[in-house]
């Protein structure tokens, strides 16, 4: 039998710790969340290792440090308000309602997005749901957010989710595709966005977020 606990613990130690995550609060959390309640369980022995685990056709949830180094970009605050991309199973939006003052996870599998509430509930966790919408198209109705944290790489970020981030606000995104991926994170101030390259990662693709193909002669 698995022991999750001492797991978890590795899993900080050895993935977290030594991939440049040093917000002890991220390393608390990711610490205290029970990863492998968030995992299908004819996939639970996998829910520790350094790599990312399928959870659908078109979802995965990430690697436990490749998670780590976009919510430590993300800078997420105990006041924030956190809105999840392509949460998944709600691993992500478990971690982040540890960090912020509320999460919305969005997902646009609605069995995957029912698995994810049932186990926010059973964790007990009251300061974040997940509901389902096009990955695109963001959460309008819960808007405007400090936070949007992409969970997949993309070709470009749609300006709807700009559009919903608030003043000061902060989007995080992967863009490209393998090693030649970057995360980037975007800080809106009044009316304009900036963007700022920050590391190398690696992350599945999220087809929703891909761009058109252009038509060739």
């Amino acid at each position: 039998m698995i022991d999750f606990a001492r797991a978890r613990r590795t899993m900080v130690d050895n993935q977290l710790r030594t991939s440049g995550i040093t917000d002890w609060r991220i390393l608390d959390v990711m610490n205290r969340v029970p990863r492998e309640t968030f995992v299908p369980e004819e996939r639970r022995a996998l829910a520790y290792i350094d790599e990312n685990v399928k959870l659908s056709a078109g979802r995965t949830m990430l690697a436990p440090a490749s998670l780590g180094r976009l919510i430590q970009l993300a800078e997420v605050g105990p006041q924030d308000k956190v809105l999840d991309v392509g949460c998944g199973t709600g691993y992500s939006t478990a971690v982040l309602a540890g960090l912020a003052a509320s999460v919305t996870g969005l997902e646009d599998d609605a069995e995957l997005a029912a698995a994810a509430n049932d186990a926010l509930r059973a964790q007990g966790i009251a300061n974040a749901e997940v509901v389902v919408g096009a990955l695109e198209n963001g959460a309008p109705k819960s808007a405007p957010f400090d936070v949007i944290i992409i969970e997949g790489a993309v070709d470009q970020v749609s300006t709807t989710l700009f559009r919903q981030l608030g003043d000061e606000g902060r989007l995080v995104a992967v863009h490209g595709h393998g090693n030649a991926a970057v995360a980037h994170v975007y800080v809106k101030s009044g009316k304009d966005i900036s963007s700022r390259p920050a590391f190398n990662a690696s992350i599945p693709v999220i087809a929703s977020f891909a761009e058109a193909p252009a038509f060739r002669f």
